[in-house]
């Protein structure tokens, strides 16, 4: 772990939490006009936020993604590999990487722990689909049934939290049947192959999804390996036993799931779906997607410190 001295790119997406993050930035605003070594800067459209990161690319800049799940998917997408170390201010709308990152739960009434805290490198998965596409997630991939749900919670703005991602979940399972899928997954020490109906399928780095599902539970970001997480197939009133499961994490222990530590993973498709990473949507892919860890790490903002903030943020 190690302590960090620089300038602060504060990417503050107002969009995050379905808009609901514009009502702090005046808050934010304040906060950082405090600081000369901070600046602050708004995102304006989608895939801004990796416009802004990728212009902030110097040795002396920390950029604070100030949104949810996505921002930071975008913000990692730009500087992954440049020897950037990115910080969290988590005002989305299930802000799941950081439930592993900072296991504790603290909250922080402002921004003034950035500029103490230490810092730790993480894992970075890396993902090659379509004919040359590429993209990195730091938190959670997953096909079919989850990508569907990340899809359905898009479409459904009115609805905050984690109420988005529950009716999202029921939304898609009553249209929903088990996918065929071949899988190679590429453990420590051998192959293992699969080709058959799958229900769900997540490859993760973080333990968290959906705001509250712990899909991955023995995942940890340092490892040096991806936690591969399958519901095999089986008839849809059987799923409502598992969603009990995934919130406590102790699906893993049922036999219609296979949980594994993965070097990498490689799903080939048998017809066009979606995929989410990092609740990013993705659709109409097809073919063979090929799931593995980046070769460099990401340098990441951590807890180590007590809340020094004086500023209450608004609700």
């Amino acid at each position: 772990m190690t302590k960090n001295s620089r300038a602060y790119i504060f990417i503050f997406n107002p969009s995050a939490d379905k808009g609901r993050a514009l009502r702090k930035a005046g808050w934010l605003q304040a906060l950082v006009a405090d600081r000369k070594d901070s600046k602050l800067v708004t995102t304006a459209y989608a895939g801004h936020a990796a416009v802004i990161a990728r212009s902030g690319i110097q040795g002396s800049s920390c950029l604070i993604a100030c949104g949810g799940d996505g921002t930071l998917h975008e913000v990692v997408n730009a500087v992954a590999g440049e020897g950037i170390t990115v910080g969290i201010l988590p005002i989305g709308s299930a802000n799941d990487f950081i439930k592993t990152l900072n296991p504790h739960n603290r909250s922080h009434a402002g921004i003034s722990h950035f500029f103490g805290a230490g810092s730790k490198y993480v894992d970075v998965g890396s993902v090659s689909f379509g004919s040359d596409d590429h993209r990195y997630f730091i938190n959670s991939l997953g096909i079919g049934f989850t990508g569907r749900v990340a899809k359905a919670v898009k479409r459904a703005p009115w609805l905050k939290g984690e109420l988005g991602y529950v009716y999202a979940l029921f939304s898609v399972l009553a249209g929903y049947k088990p996918l065929q899928m071949r899988i190679s997954i590429t453990l420590e020490d051998s192959v293992l192959e699969l080709h058959e109906s799958i229900f769900a399928f997540s490859v993760s780095n973080g333990k968290i999804e959906g705001g509250k599902f712990v899909i991955a539970p023995h995942a940890e970001l340092s490892d040096g390996l991806l936690d591969v997480c399958i519901l095999r197939a089986v008839p849809k009133h059987e799923f409502f036993r598992f969603v009990l499961k995934y919130l406590k994490g102790t699906h893993i222990n049922d036999p219609k799931v296979l949980y594994c530590k993965a070097k990498a993973v490689e799903v080939t498709l048998m017809a066009p779906e979606v995929m989410h990473m990092d609740g990013e949507v993705y659709d109409n892919i097809h073919g063979s997607v090929v799931i593995s860890l980046a070769q460099e790490r990401l340098n990441v903002l951590c807890d180590v410190l007590p809340p020094a903030s004086l500023k209450k943020e608004p609700q």
